[in-house]
Parts: C-alpha cells; sequence; structure tokens
C-alpha cells in the first residue's frame, strides 16, 4: 500500500488524505436479479421464523399481537 504523505518537487510535506480509487460495479442489484431474490428470500425466512416465535412465547397470532399493541 501506498503511503498516505506525498512530498512534492520543493520538499513540502502533503499528508492530506489519498484519494481512494473509483471503480464501477458492472451487477445490477435492483430488479429481478439473483441477488435481489436471494435477499428477498432470505428476508422472508427471517420474518416467517420471527412470527413462529411470537406465537410460541404469547399463545396468539401476529393478528391479536396487532390488535392489542
Amino acid at each position: 500500500m501506498a503511503n498516505s504523505y506525498r512530498v512534492d518537487e520543493r520538499g513540502v510535506l502533503n499528508n492530506f488524505a489519498v484519494e481512494p480509487k473509483m471503480y464501477v460495479e458492472e451487477s445490477d442489484k435492483a430488479g429481478f436479479t439473483p441477488y435481489a431474490e436471494l435477499l428477498n428470500g432470505r428476508l422472508a425466512m427471517i420474518g416467517f421464523v420471527s412470527l413462529l416465535i411470537l406465537e410460541v412465547s404469547t399463545g396468539h397470532g401476529l393478528i391479536w399481537w396487532l390488535g392489542n399493541l
């Protein structure tokens, strides 16, 4: 990795931040892409399991719990 400082031709120290390398990511992250579908499936599984935990812990379902907030 390069140093985080530079010395110019006059011998003056420039210790400002080094600019990061810029890049463009070629893959799409929106729409019906495999990445979006995997994320959607994982979030759905987390929601389903949390609803099961809610029902087991309270003895009632989601509609009852939302009605008694």
